[in-house]
């Protein structure tokens, strides 16, 4: 039996299983599907990580995490969890190849992934001039334009963000009216540098080997074709969260979420089932950052410790 099953291997899990080991914790398990270093992995810049002072990209960044876990004896498992159950105090972890596992602890640490808005040229440009994280690549088009893409309460935030470091920030949105808070509404009304541009539909993005150079928009009133010269388009059209493992057979989840399905966990990253932890960008109000994560897995970690005792 487990002592502790870690679902995900990104920045949070990697540090939980460090942390775990580290600890004192004998028979800690990763399973993780993909390689381990988590989403930022397909990051091309990262000049904001506490202690790095030279850009990097995010696989350089992580390539040294899975060596550093394993070194205290965190075991990697190549295997999909399709489900986590509990009886009787112990887990049951399902597995996609048929097998099973047995845990006394188990934490969740998937993450979330953005949601594509499937225009044309999103794929080839993604991370080569079109981002999801403001927070994380905002800085690198200081006083320059670029466009925003999203009409919700984390895109109007986020333009807000961009506005304070860009010399214009085109906010495109298909509606004409938007799905955020009034307060939040106001905010970006007030900043001089947003631009709103309503009531349009992305054509595609272009560009060439250096990267993103415009955004191609068409009019759902008169069907006018405009281009935005642009060297960066940020994408907020929502995220999905990767809580499968956690449906039971009947719909519901193990724990509870809230409406986007985002893990509700205290600060000691606990859900309200003993010895179910959540970290990371799959639990509620996740900055969304690496160094978040990994906090995120430290805490878990030293309470899973507690717990076991």
């Amino acid at each position: 039996m487990l002592d502790l099953a870690i679902i995900g291997g990104g920045p949070a899990g990697l540090t939980a299983g460090l942390y775990a080991t580290r600890g004192g914790l004998n028979n800690v398990v990763m399973f993780d599907m993909g390689l381990l270093g988590g989403q930022i992995t397909g990051s091309s810049e990262i000049e904001n990580y506490p202690g790095q002072s030279s850009l990097m990209t995010g696989m350089e960044l992580m390539e040294s995490w899975p060596e550093q876990c394993q070194k205290f004896g965190l075991k990697h498992e190549v295997k999909q969890v399709s489900k986590v159950a509990k009886e009787n105090e112990i887990f049951t972890l399902s597995m996609s190849d048929g097998s099973t596992y047995e845990a006394k602890s188990v934490l969740l640490a998937t993450g979330s992934v953005p949601r594509r808005a499937g225009f044309k040229g999103e794929d080839k440009f993604f991370g080569r001039g079109i981002s999801t994280c403001a927070t994380c690549d905002g800085f690198f088009y200081k006083g320059k334009e670029v466009a925003l893409i999203g009409g919700g309460d984390s895109a109007l935030e986020e333009a807000i963000y961009l506005s304070k470091m860009c010399s214009k920030v085109y906010l495109v949105h298909r509606r004409d009216t938007y799905r955020a808070a009034p307060v939040t509404i106001k905010h970006m009304k007030a900043c001089k540098n947003i631009e709103e541009v309503s009531n349009v539909d992305v054509e595609e993005v272009i560009g060439d080997n250096m990267g993103v150079n415009g955004l191609i928009l068409k009019s759902k009133i008169d069907k006018k074709i405009k281009q935005l010269d642009v060297p960066g388009v940020f994408v907020f059209v929502g995220r999905d969260v990767l809580n499968e493992p956690l449906k039971q057979d009947d719909g519901s989840f193990l724990c509870d979420t809230n409406e986007q399905g985002e893990i509700i966990v205290n600060l000691r990253m606990q859900t309200n089932i003993k010895g179910l932890y959540a970290a990371g960008d799959v639990r509620i109000d996740a900055a969304k950052q690496v160094v978040c994560a990994a906090g995120d897995g430290s805490t878990a970690a030293v309470n899973i410790i507690e717990y076991l005792g």
